[in-house]
């Protein structure tokens, strides 16, 4: 799947603003929290960040300290991952190569994704083209493309009755691939979706949920904002499938 010219326009204008103009030279910036444990967790948790966001934000809005909260057995790597890696249709193969590929070869078994956004959008373009590559994914509030096409879903009476045919369009190829967790075969990544119901991407969103299985999706009340994602992030946490630190490794906590 390829970026048109004018789904970059419309990334440039919807979600970037000067945020467009960030550099791409060189690795993308990674912020990592670890557990000073021996042996290294198994898990990795990675996040990618809204389009006006830098991985400092997730930090100081709490949320690693509720992951060491919840004494998750895992460490935590937050990608700079802006959108001018979205606009020069860089975001999928530079996960791969300087995120994913990295991270199995230093021993992490688990990868589980977490997007917010346009982070969310980046989770969901990079598991349709890379199916079997990580564990899980939770977003929150994805940006999922172009409005037109879920307004279609919506007409025809939800992705499981959506037809389309694949164009090279990468949206219209998006929500095909979205179309696979109807009946997941097991190499598919678990997917969990979280949104407040007054927030612009409510629409897409709530159609991606309406196919998931029970207990994977957390539509509250809120909007497009931190308080919101906050709120779904404790939420997912306190059920999520992810190892959890036990007595005998204590010492791994960071303090």
């Amino acid at each position: 799947m390829k970026l048109t010219r004018a789904v970059c326009f419309l990334l440039s204008i919807t979600l970037g603003g000067c945020a467009a103009w960030r550099s791409i030279d060189g690795p993308m910036g990674l912020l990592n929290d670890v557990l000073a444990c021996k042996p290294q967790p198994e898990t990795l948790i990675v996040i990618l960040p809204g389009a006006y966001d830098v991985p400092q934000d997730f930090v100081d809005q709490g949320f690693v300290s509720a992951v060491r909260k919840q004494r998750i057995d895992a460490d935590i790597q937050i990608v700079d991952a802006h959108i001018r890696y979205y606009t020069n249709q860089q975001i999928v193969k530079r996960l791969e190569a300087e995120v994913v590929a990295p991270a199995k070869a230093k021993g992490y078994k688990n990868i589980w994704f977490v997007g917010i956004s346009l982070g969310g959008y980046g989770t969901l373009l990079y598991t349709a083209q890379n199916p079997g590559a990580i564990d899980g994914f939770f977003t929150m509030a994805p940006y999922m493309g172009a409005k037109d096409i879920p307004e279609d879903i919506e007409r025809q009476g939800g992705l499981k009755l959506w037809s389309s045919q694949a164009t090279g369009n990468m949206d219209i190829d998006l929500w095909n691939s979205l179309k696979g967790y109807i009946d997941p075969p097991a190499s598919f990544p678990q997917a969990y979706i979280g949104f407040g119901l007054s927030d612009r991407f409510a629409l897409p969103n709530s159609l991606f949920a309406a196919v998931l299985p029970k207990g994977r999706s957390f539509p509250i009340p809120g909007g497009h904002d931190w308080v919101t994602w906050k709120q779904l992030w404790d939420q997912f946490l306190s059920l999520a499938p992810l190892p959890k630190i036990s007595p005998s490794t204590a010492q791994c906590e960071v303090q």
